[in-house]
């Protein structure tokens, strides 16, 4: 019998919460509101929490090595100095497409920050098809696309041996993997290795755990699901009281709490739904996460 709880540990009401990040340093957990255009960290120790409000859509936060923090905010690549709250440009993508913007993104573990665009929503999950592309950001500030004709591009992480890629474009209701090649960042051999149920809705933020399953946000479908990548099957469900379940990352002392974001956009003053667009914290399922990695440029 599963003994997992689930609380609500940030009061945020993003409008729409993304890209939970855990900052071993200093305990804290990051999250980004896209369309509130803001950046804020939470401090689990005291509860505090800290916001930088930027000047466009800002659709995740990555660690860097030489510190502060890398973000995607419209179609640009940006560094973040959290102390004087600057933003610098790094590199732009998409620039014959005004109205795209970054989805979800992660660093790999040579370094590199993936992230992918999708064309601008007219109501969330209701957009232009087929405008977004997946990009990476290498550590001398170059990028590569992989692909494009994306949706939503959007959750994404690597298998424990770094061999796979695994990859969500949110509208196919599928997870993909493609075969990685580690020293050049290079994928390959995209296929479908889970297929979303009806219940379960839009797949969106994923995170990976010790034991190389994968943890899928479920957006419209209130709950994150648990994947086996090797046989496709899911293997746990914790359902959450808010339908817009957007990401998730482990966090915690020793990466045993499974940080969940969420969205009250297009909801109105939902009575049924007053944790809409706040944080929530997973104890208890017995498994364990990774620390994230950081950008090395």
């Amino acid at each position: 019998m599963s003994s997992e709880k689930v609380e609500v540990v940030v009061e945020a009401h993003c409008r729409l919460g993304e890209s939970p990040l855990w900052e071993e340093k200093g305990n804290t957990l990051l999250f980004v509101d896209v369309s509130g255009k803001k950046v804020l960290r939470w401090n689990s120790l005291t509860k505090e929490v800290q916001a930088v409000p930027v000047d466009a859509f800002v659709s995740l936060v990555a660690l860097r090595e030489c510190g502060g923090y890398i973000i995607t905010q419209g179609t640009r690549f940006a560094a973040l100095n959290w102390e004087n709250q600057s933003v610098t440009t790094i590199n732009n993508v998409d620039q014959d497409k005004p109205n795209n913007r970054f989805n979800d993104g992660k660093v790999d573990p040579a370094g590199r920050l993936f992230a992918g665009t999708m064309g601008n929503e007219l109501r969330p999950a209701v957009l232009e098809r087929k405008q977004g592309s997946l990009f990476t950001l290498f550590p001398d500030h170059s990028v590569v696309k992989h692909f494009n004709n994306v949706d939503i591009s959007n959750g994404l992480d690597w298998s424990l041996d770094n061999r796979t890629f695994f990859y969500i474009d949110s509208l196919s209701y599928s997870v993909d993997a493609f075969d990685y090649d580690l020293q050049t960042g290079q994928i390959a051999n995209r296929r479908s290795i889970y297929t979303m149920e009806e219940e379960e809705k839009i797949p969106d933020g994923m995170s990976i755990d010790t034991e190389g399953k994968l943890w899928v946000a479920c957006y419209n479908g209130g709950r994150v699901i648990r994947i086996d990548p090797e046989t496709g099957t899911r293997i746990q469900t914790v359902k959450l009281p808010v339908a817009q379940t957007t990401s998730c990352c482990f966090g915690g002392p020793d990466y045993s709490e499974l940080y969940v974001t969420s969205a009250s956009q297009e909801m109105g003053e939902a009575p049924w739904e007053p944790q809409a667009g706040n944080v929530f914290k997973i104890t208890g399922l017995g498994v364990k996460g990774l620390p994230p990695c950081s950008y090395a440029g």
